[in-house]
């Protein structure tokens, strides 16, 4: 394997349209270029990004492993860092992930519950009623 190839920002920055696409992610630059037109989420999300530095905006989503191993194939090299560089977004201390919200997750259970029950009681009525007109021709 070819050793590790260093990107500056600048270097980073002149890769930045469809064609020739470079992204920073936690200070490893990829050429997402051959995975533009692949991109679950449509190449505006990536011509968004590109050219610059996209950790924030691809932990928000939250990726998957998948994801994650996809990425690891796009890989071109590191980032030199140099003064004057914007420096990367670090959670703030003591930060925690918002808690999930559990209260709504019942609804989504409960009505699902009352579709199948709805449906249960609609096919018996109707085999019931099958039932009467079959006894009322005999």
């Amino acid at each position: 394997m070819a050793s590790i190839q260093e990107f500056t920002y600048q270097d980073v920055a002149e890769h930045n349209t469809k064609k020739d696409l470079y992204m920073v992610i936690h200070d490893v630059v990829y050429d997402a270029t051959k995975f533009v037109d692949e991109h679950p989420g449509g190449e505006e999300v990536l011509l968004d990004v590109g050219g610059q530095d996209s950790t924030e905006a691809f932990e928000d989503v939250g990726h998957s492993d998948e994801a994650r191993e996809t990425l690891e194939t796009l890989k071109v090299g590191v980032l030199k860092r140099k003064a004057g560089d914007p420096k990367p977004k670090a959670p703030a201390p003591g930060a925690v992930a918002p808690a999930a919200n559990t209260q709504s997750a019942g609804l989504g259970v409960g009505l699902y519950a009352i579709v199948l029950i709805g449906g249960l009681a609609a096919f018996y009525a109707y085999q019931y009623l099958q039932q009467q007109q079959a006894a009322q021709n005999a």
